[in-house]
């Protein structure tokens, strides 16, 4: 009997746990003759009684794993941490905050049966506010220049065969763009529309700079474009410059003034100055991410293990 492992990261999430378990365990019995399954979740320290709901599940259904981390680390490290304690023949990664359908899972499992070994349920439309709508739909427009896979509306809802979590497993980076990485490993992938529910927690689990912290991520993990954005602009600006310059120099020779005032001179001052702090700041996020990775510190710490049965302090 092949096992599926269900990762779930969980912040501030204490409201929908026990209602997203009920369904999970009604999908499990769905597909009983098919698959076992194991439930592992991710406390990134919630600073509610999300543990303790957690806690209580797992007193009732012996499948159920909880990590304890001793602070928030973000939604991607708890990921990472879930792909590499999960023992299943594959893996299934979704929110906790019921926004998913877990009816799709079935429609899943079917699709690794027919040789895919990554499966991801995208967001065909969502139902949250209109400042998410807008900026979700600019951030995945952009991914899409240098990720070409990537579904307009983005996904956090993914069924992996082994094979795919292994591979990314391996990869160690410390700020990653982890949808990226499962569209670059180059497997089979099957996309799935669902619309994506609006969100049943009352304490938001992302905050705007953390959202904005992933995009950042996801732009400069997933291609060169910053980097030769900033080299063309560079070569605009000067080629630019050079025929203004030209311009100025026939000008003087034909006995004409060029212009009158200050206004064309600060003009290109704050044009030019403001192409430069653009392309600093870039390079300052690439020189901030290689300090990251020379610092080596682990992407998260775990505080406890909870096991069915009994605890594993770390």
């Amino acid at each position: 009997m092949k096992l599926i492992s269900f990762i779930i990261p969980v912040y501030r999430n204490e409201e929908t746990l026990q209602a997203l378990h009920r369904q999970l365990n009604e999908v499990s019995i769905e597909l009983a003759s098919k698959c076992d399954f194991e439930f592992i979740y991710i406390d990134d320290g919630s600073d509610d009684s999300s543990l303790k709901q957690l806690l209580s599940i797992q007193e009732i259904d012996p499948r159920v794993n909880v990590i304890s981390f001793s602070k928030n680390f973000g939604q991607v490290a708890a990921l990472s941490c879930g792909l590499k304690e999960a023992n299943g023949d594959a893996a299934i990664l979704m929110a906790a905050d019921l926004q998913e359908p877990t009816s799709l899972i079935s429609e899943m499992v079917e699709s690794w049966e027919q040789g895919n070994e990554i499966t991801i349920g995208y967001r065909s439309s969502r139902e949250d506010g209109v400042i998410d709508k807008a900026t979700s739909k600019f951030f995945y427009r952009l991914i899409k220049f240098s990720s070409t896979q990537m579904p307009s509306g983005g996904f956090d809802f993914a069924f992996l065969d082994r094979k795919a979590v292994d591979a990314l497993n391996q990869i160690k980076e410390k700020n990653r763009f982890l949808q990226g990485d499962m569209l670059n490993i180059g497997y089979n992938v099957k996309f799935i529309p669902y619309k994506r529910q609006k969100s049943a927690s009352k304490n938001p689990s992302s905050s705007f700079s953390k959202r904005l912290k992933y995009f950042i991520d996801g732009i400069l993990n997933t291609s060169y474009l910053p980097i030769r954005l900033m080299s063309l602009l560079g070569v605009a600006t000067a080629f630019a410059g050079f025929v203004y310059a030209g311009g100025i120099v026939y000008l003087k020779i034909a006995h004409q003034t060029p212009f009158k005032g200050w206004a064309p001179i600060m003009i290109l001052i704050l044009i030019i100055g403001g192409l430069l702090m653009l392309m600093l700041g870039v390079i300052g996020e690439y020189l901030w991410r290689i300090y990251d990775e020379v610092r080596n510190r682990p992407n998260y710490i775990i505080k406890k293990k909870y096991v069915a049965e009994k605890e594993k302090t770390i």
